[in-house]
Formats: structure tokens, C-alpha cells, sequence
């Protein structure tokens, strides 16, 4: 039986920034690519197939860095959460977060970022991503992942 490292001893606080660890998704065998493709339109997926290995350049518009994402990200980013809807009050508080970090390029938020532009409390935000469960990958981000 494998013992699970704990991530951190630090308790999380409001000024901790969060980000989606996708390495966490392989850690723990789920397939995060499943998971966002399920946000795909069915013609967005057959175009996916077709480029799948395809990565796109993308600029920080803050700090001028190019970085290259892979096809699934870009559409993401790019064109799903630009829609009004992707960021949906009527979906959990966990779903909302996952789907703000996408739309973000996965830039690291505190709770309290993370609070103003979803209007929602960042103790209730804190509470949700530092408990024992990690959802979706939303874990403290270090610094150096």
C-alpha cells in the first residue's frame, strides 16, 4: 500500500494563491484531458481529434511571457471561457473555481482574488480548497510547479 506524501504542513491562508495542479490529476490516475473535453462542444471535439498534438503560443498580457499550450487549453481559454456562461453562478463553488483558472490561463489566485471576481466569500472559498480532499486538482501553489 503506497502512503500518500502530505502536500504541505502550512496551513493555507487567504493570501495563499491556489492553481490547478495537473500533475495531481496523474498522480492520482484521472485523466484531466477526459475531463476538459467534456466541456467541448460534439463539432469542437471531432475538430480536436484532428489536432490534438497541435500547441499554440500564448502571450501574458501582464508580463509579455509566450508560453505554449496544447490544443484542448487553447480552445478552452481561447473561445469556451470567453462565453458568458462558462463561468456560471448555478454551478458548484468547486466547478466555478476549476473553470476560473482555465479561463485565466491557470495564473495562481488567492481566495480573496478568487472571491471579488466570483462574488463569492473567500473564507468559504478557503475553507473548500484547503481542506483534506483536493478537488480537481486546486491545490496551493508553491511557487516552483
Amino acid at each position: 500500500m503506497a502512503v500518500q506524501k502530505r502536500f504541505s504542513l502550512v496551513k493555507p491562508t487567504l493570501d495563499t494563491p491556489f492553481y490547478i495542479d495537473f500533475e495531481w490529476w496523474s498522480r492520482t490516475e484521472r485523466n484531466w484531458r477526459v475531463h476538459l473535453t467534456s466541456y467541448l462542444s460534439p463539432e469542437h471535439q471531432t475538430i480536436l481529434e484532428e489536432q490534438e498534438h497541435e500547441t499554440f503560443d500564448t502571450v501574458d498580457p501582464e508580463t509579455g511571457e509566450v508560453t505554449q499550450v496544447e490544443a484542448l487549453q487553447y480552445l478552452l481559454m481561447s473561445h469556451y471561457a470567453r462565453q458568458d456562461t462558462f463561468l456560471s453562478e448555478s454551478s458548484s463553488l468547486v466547478e466555478t473555481i476549476f473553470r476560473l483558472f482555465l479561463s485565466n490561463g491557470n495564473k495562481p489566485l488567492t481566495p480573496k482574488e478568487i472571491g471579488e471576481r466570483l462574488h463569492r466569500p473567500p473564507e468559504t472559498i478557503l475553507r473548500t480548497l484547503s481542506g483534506r480532499r483536493v478537488y480537481r486538482g486546486l491545490r496551493p501553489y508553491r511557487g516552483n510547479d
